[in-house]
């Protein structure tokens, strides 16, 4: 037997709401016949949600029964519902593995084989850019949380607003692999700083905090990842110096 449901969600002109077409879409999805119900302007929305005593819509009802919003109708139907509030490594895990696909592809267009060395570097220096370009979104916000743990920044406030720019520069000239004696000494500088601040607050400290490292907004904890983000920054810069010198001493005349 099919069940039914009755959806009440906007639909104006100008806004359908999103939320709206989710809980139908999902509805559908689980083999239910939908009566669905337009709210066509904000008095009408406004006087279904006094009649109903609700605070929002889209509004399900299952035979009958008032479930809720979309995520009460996700947890009727047994489904989970994310907290926007919940810490998670989601965000640097997708910035990691972009920028691995990234460079295993630039080392295939280049090179004939994804996994080379030069791959590697291109995998750290891109994602020095792309965490840069995400502090960069918003720099007053990334300051303000990286303040929490940074030992400079505490120091130095102005450091918070100048190290997205010195992540993003000295990736893209580790890119380019030019101006290795600017880029790896700064890579150097803000990786050390940053890995014995993270080690600091959170495993001699013991301290819960939210990382900067995808910008201000960031739910992600500060932790392993977090330190993994500047242990790259210093082995680049170490490796690449490593490489300068070994070219400059097998340029010296005999």
């Amino acid at each position: 037997m099919t069940r039914s449901a009755t959806l009440y969600r906007m639909v104006m002109p100008g806004h359908t709401c999103p939320w709206g077409l989710k809980a139908r879409h999902l509805l559908r999805s689980r083999g239910y016949r939908v009566e669905d119900h337009w709210l066509t302007s904000r008095e009408q929305t406004e006087t279904f949600k006094r009649e109903h005593g609700v605070a929002t819509t889209p509004q399900i009802f299952v035979e009958g029964r008032r479930i809720g919003g979309h995520d009460d109708l996700r947890r009727f139907l047994g489904l989970k519902v994310g907290d926007p509030k919940a810490t998670t490594y989601t965000p640097v895990l997708v910035v990691f593995l972009t920028t691995a696909v990234m460079a295993a592809m630039l080392s295939f267009t280049v090179y004939g084989t994804p996994l080379t060395v030069r791959g590697g570097e291109w995998f750290i220096a891109l994602s020095m850019m792309v965490l840069g370009m995400l502090k960069l979104q918003n720099v007053e916000s990334f300051s303000t949380m990286f303040l929490n743990y940074d030992l400079l920044a505490q120091r130095w406030v102005p450091y918070g607003r100048i190290y997205p720019f010195a992540e993003f520069g000295a990736g893209a000239l580790m890119l380019a692999g030019v101006l290795t004696w600017v880029s790896a000494p700064i890579a150097l500088l803000i990786g050390g700083i940053g890995a014995v601040s993270v080690f600091k607050a959170v495993y001699i400290d013991r301290r819960e905090l939210k990382c900067a490292c995808v910008g201000g907004d960031s739910n992600v904890p500060l932790g392993f990842l977090s330190l993994t983000e500047n242990l790259m920054m210093i082995a680049m810069a170490v490796w690449m110096l490593a490489m300068k010198t070994r070219g400059a001493a097998l340029e010296m005349p005999m």
